[in-house]
């Protein structure tokens, strides 16, 4: 049997951490990268140069391909039209895909089918956004309804004046915009599932998850003191998604957890950086299992190795050269994994992460911290 070929469009780290698993599996990855030097242009060697909106760009790099898959959800609807209409087999498909990439459509289809939500509005005139402050009071939170990652594209606004300049500033780009409340929430998770095109699933133990200025910093799995009944409704929710709006690979369902309630805050139809974890801690990653469900082979277990696993992410900071910290982490802590990007350093970058499993919690929690944080340049000893 020949190797499949996959082809991944987009080359950042996602497609780059697809690359060990493919290797595994004997499959071949294809990349379409924006620049030579991507981080995913360093390691797969099929790696094509251009852009996800030029059309004739996607179609001759989808040539040959079995599948094609994302490494991020920016690529436009035409684009994704033209490789449908020229027969190609897209996973998720693009009927799927829009919910990732429109946030008010994300929000329609899931309120439509009873599942929970903060409250929200599209908002387009002065006299919607008055109304709906009034209904669910200040501040709120702010969304430009397509792209927008790690933060951008969310904003938190006190009072009506500023609301309606972000608005103006929103709608100067040409998007619409998505009003919602601002949930009073005692921790952030995220609940992965893989779906296969023939409909097999499988579900990711529901992780806890902390932001850094709306960057993804740290990541528990399992989330600590939370039931299980709770964590098997998380579960439940995501998998009730996928068959939902039809997903295909890896999804992601970001929540908020007010104590009491559950509310889906976003959707990522991709490897997520709450799965992460899953390259150490599981027994099939959440990339074995993205390639495994876009190709429609028998998905792996999700199950955890270890009792606890605990993600920190390296983010930029005034340590220019991580390789110079190698030996101080690795030599303090032999069971630190470390996972870099191939890029360079910027403030707040997310540059990498390091993993560290087994069964103590709070040892695990240092470890990981003290790893990363002598890997950015945040410690030195």
């Amino acid at each position: 049997m020949s190797a499949p070929r996959v082809g991944v469009i987009g080359g950042g780290q996602l497609a780059r951490m697809m690359q060990p698993v493919a290797i595994n599996l004997g499959i071949q990855l294809r990349v379409l990268c924006a620049k030579p030097d991507d981080s995913a242009a360093q390691v797969i060697p099929d790696s094509v140069i251009g852009s996800h909106s030029d059309i004739n760009a996607v179609l001759a790099f989808a040539k040959d391909c079995d599948v094609i898959t994302f490494d991020h959800e920016h690529v436009p609807s035409e684009v994704l039209s033209a490789l449908i209409d020229a027969g190609h087999n897209v996973q998720p498909n693009p009927s799927a895909l829009q919910f990732a990439q429109d946030k008010l459509m994300m929000r329609a289809a899931l309120t439509e089918a009873g599942i929970a939500c903060p409250k929200w509005a599209q908002i387009s005139s002065a006299q919607q956004l008055e109304d709906f402050a009034l209904a669910v009071g200040w501040p709120l939170v702010l969304k430009s309804a397509k792209g927008g990652y790690d933060g951008k594209g969310v904003w938190l606004v006190e009072a009506q004046a500023q609301a309606l300049e972000v608005i103006s500033d929103i709608h100067a780009h040409g998007q619409e915009v998505l009003a919602e409340e601002c949930v009073p929430f005692v921790r952030e998770l995220a609940a992965q599932v893989a779906r296969s095109p023939h409909g097999q699933c499988v579900a990711y133990p529901v992780v806890q998850s902390t932001q850094t200025d709306g960057i993804c910093h740290e990541v528990i799995a399992p989330c600590p003191e939370f039931s299980e009944d709770r964590a098997v409704a998380a579960q439940e929710m995501a998998l009730r998604i996928a068959a939902l709006l039809d997903v295909t690979g890896m999804l992601a369902v970001e929540l908020f957890d007010t104590g009491t309630e559950l509310l889906v805050n976003e959707l990522a139809m991709r490897p997520h950086n709450s799965g992460h974890w899953s390259m150490d801690g599981a027994v099939t990653s959440q990339f074995e299992n993205h390639l495994r469900a876009v190709l429609d082979l028998p998905l792996g277990s999700p199950a955890q190795v270890t009792p606890f696993a605990v993600m920190v992410n390296l983010l930029g900071q005034d340590l220019d050269n991580l390789h110079s910290a190698f030996r101080h982490v690795m030599a303090r802590d032999p069971g630190v994994k470390v996972h870099l990007y191939g890029k360079a350093v910027k403030k707040g970058r997310k540059i990498g992460h390091v993993n560290v499993v087994g069964d103590n919690l709070g040892d695990l929690t240092q470890r990981a911290w003290h790893a990363a944080d002598y890997l950015t340049g945040v410690i030195d000893e």
